[in-house]
């Protein structure tokens, strides 16, 4: 059987009290006969094993893809390269070396 914490409204005293989940707890205070209300604790959660983080995935897995990247099309006709963003796309051009003799 699970214990709960009754804490009083007026006093502050606070009871343990062991009961089933399905019961209802005392709902007066037996030290000065206020109304008792039912405290609550905040619990931490630790994640074990593999999968709960983004770096625990293989890289390579096909299951999911961005949507940034463009898909081929189906029809066959060419798809446009264009970044989303609307930005301006920029093209490196090959540098001249200058031979050593001239």
């Amino acid at each position: 059987m699970p214990t709960y914490d009754y804490q009083c409204r007026s006093c502050g005293t606070v009871t343990e009290v062991i009961h089933a989940m399905a019961e209802d707890g005392p709902a007066v205070c037996e030290i000065c006969g206020g109304q008792l209300r039912r405290v609550l604790y905040p619990t931490g959660i630790i994640f074990k094993g593999s999968g709960f983080y983004s770096t625990d995935s293989r890289a390579g897995s096909g299951s999911s893809t961005s949507s940034s990247e463009p898909k081929p099309s189906t029809d066959g006709a060419p798809t446009d390269s264009k970044p989303a963003s609307g930005g301006t796309e920029t093209k490196k051009t090959p540098t001249k070396t200058r031979d050593a003799a001239g």
